[in-house]
């Protein structure tokens, strides 16, 4: 795999973002304590010495067997206020694994799409990632679209049962090249 150990700061249009770090955990447990985030999936994190935890073992930035690439940015806007994160487990065969979360007041708005555009140039410009993934609930149209925009496409009934994606869960893969 093709990476540096250290991410860089990846500036947007609107946004910049910056290698996620456990001095984030405080501004990010306000934003990922917004209820809206968890309509589909998941909850917020449970206390802000958890969610600074977690921050400072995904700063190691590699899994605990060192396989896999675990990169993680927040989003940072023009105002300094962080309005969510994107992030992405890169496996050793140039595939990646992505999420993201943004603050409900920043939906609609196309910001969390630049985000994640800047984080799929940045995975094949200096990762060698050439393959994408999500995996979504099926009721979340606002993230189908999001990924749509971006050129994801429905995987195939075998892909969901090779990578055991759940019954309520749709895969969305996308292939990216270096620019």
């Amino acid at each position: 795999m093709a990476h540096t150990e250290l991410l860089r700061f990846i500036p947007c249009t609107r946004c910049t973002l910056e290698p996620q770090v456990a001095a984030h955990a405080d501004a990010m447990f306000v934003v990922l304590g917004d209820p809206a985030i968890y309509e589909y999936e998941n909850e917020p994190p449970q206390s802000l010495e958890g969610l600074r935890e977690r921050f400072a073992e995904l700063e190691s930035r590699r899994s605990p067997n060192g396989r896999e690439g675990w990169f993680n940015w927040v989003i940072r806007l023009p105002s300094s206020e962080l309005a969510g994160y994107v992030q992405a487990t890169v496996y050793p065969d140039g595939r990646a694994a992505i999420a993201y979360e943004l603050a409900s007041a920043h939906w609609g708005r196309g910001l969390g799409s630049e985000a994640v555009a800047a984080m799929l140039g940045e995975l094949a410009t200096m990762h060698g990632v050439h393959s994408v993934s999500a995996v979504l609930k099926q009721p979340n149209r606002r993230s189908m679209r999001l990924l749509q925009r971006l050129g994801f496409v429905l995987a195939s009934p075998a892909r969901h049962a090779e990578r055991e994606v759940e019954r309520d869960e749709y895969l969305m893969e996308r292939r990216i090249d270096a620019a």
